[in-house]
C-alpha cells in the first residue's frame, strides 16, 4: 500500500497531557501542555514547549523552577479548563489543592496521581515558543498509584492528547519492553 504525504506536523502518539505549575506574584498558576518530553534519564531531564505569551512562563523564568503534574482521565474537564483560560485574566490558584516539595517554589497539584518538581536548566527559543529544559529533583505519588514502588499506568489513567485536538485514554498492555522483541526474526516476517 502506498504512503500518502500529509502535512508536516508533529504527529507524535501518544502525547501526554500535563499541567505545568509555577508561582507568579506569590500565587500558583497552571497551564495545560502536551508538547513535552523526557529528554534524559540520568540525570532526569525534561523538556516542554510553551508559547512565549503563556502566563506560566513568567513564573518559570523568575523562580527558575516548575512542576509537572500528570492528571488522570477523571480530571479531563479541569485539565482542559486550565488550557482554555489564561492566568493573565483568571486566578487559577484555588482550582486545586497545592503542595510544595524541597524547592519550595514549584507548586504541585495534590489531585494529580504523579507530580515532579523541576529546577530550570536552560531556555531555548524556537519560533513563537520557549523550550524549558528542567532537571527533575523530586517525584511524588500516593501509594494507590504505585505497583511495586513504581507508577502504574493503569492506576494513573493519564490523559492522552491527539493532534486532532481531542483527548484519549490509554489502551491495553502489549508486551514487556526490552523483552517482547527477543524472539523476532526479520527473515520470517
Amino acid at each position: 500500500m502506498e504512503k500518502k504525504q500529509i502535512s508536516a506536523k508533529p504527529f507524535m502518539y501518544p502525547m501526554p497531557t500535563m499541567l505545568i505549575g509555577a508561582n507568579i506574584s506569590g500565587k500558583p498558576n497552571f497551564m495545560t501542555i502536551a508538547f513535552c518530553q523526557m529528554l534524559c534519564s540520568s540525570p532526569p531531564i525534561f523538556g516542554l514547549a510553551s508559547m512565549k505569551t503563556h502566563y506560566t512562563n513568567i513564573g518559570i523564568k523568575k523562580n527558575r523552577t516548575f512542576s509537572i503534574n500528570i492528571p488522570s482521565e477523571e480530571m479531563v474537564k479541569v485539565t482542559d479548563y486550565c488550557g482554555l483560560v489564561s492566568g493573565h485574566k483568571v486566578d487559577k490558584s484555588k482550582v486545586f489543592n497545592i503542595f510544595y516539595g524541597n524547592l519550595g517554589t514549584a507548586p504541585m497539584i495534590q489531585e494529580c496521581p504523579i507530580n515532579m518538581e523541576c529546577k530550570l536548566v536552560q531556555i531555548l527559543e524556537f519560533g513563537n515558543n520557549e523550550i524549558f529544559i528542567g532537571e527533575i529533583v523530586g517525584s511524588y505519588a500516593e501509594e494507590r498509584y504505585l505497583t511495586d514502588g513504581l507508577p502504574d499506568i493503569k492506576k494513573i489513567s493519564p490523559i492522552i492528547f491527539s493532534m486532532d485536538t481531542s483527548y484519549w485514554k490509554v489502551g491495553g498492555f502489549l508486551g514487556k519492553a526490552y523483552s517482547v522483541g527477543k524472539g523476532f526474526e526479520p527473515d520470517k516476517q
